[in-house]
């Protein structure tokens, strides 16, 4: 089994910052590979950052220089700094990743960028 638990969601002026934290379990054994994903409403789901298989980080050119991806392998733990959080930040969170190919996604975070 796979158990990915996001949390650090919430309401921020435009602006602000949030920390996003997600928990994994089970079957993951490692943090490489997870990514932070977003959807907004009427959008799909798309990549925000990922930390790929080689430790290097990727970003969406939309949140390059505000946001920052970040792992704690040992406790199996992602997070993602957001700073200069704009309105169009305003989605659904979640953490995911492929294990034996096949996609696991946590229940979601709200993140909410409004005055």
């Amino acid at each position: 089994q796979v158990q990915l638990v996001e949390s650090g969601g919430g309401v921020v002026q435009p602006g602000g910052s949030l920390r996003l934290s997600c928990a994994a379990s089970g079957s993951i054994v490692s943090i490489y590979g997870m990514g932070w994903y977003r959807q907004a409403p009427g959008k799909q789901r798309e990549l925000v950052a990922r930390i790929s298989s080689g430790g290097s980080t990727n970003y969406a050119d939309s949140v390059k220089g505000r946001f920052t991806i970040s792992g704690d392998n040992a406790k199996k733990m992602v997070f993602l700094q957001m700073n200069s959080l704009k309105p169009e930040d305003t989605a659904v969170y979640y953490c995911g990743k492929a294990v034996g190919g096949y996609p696991y996604w946590g229940q979601g975070t709200q993140v909410t960028v409004s005055s």
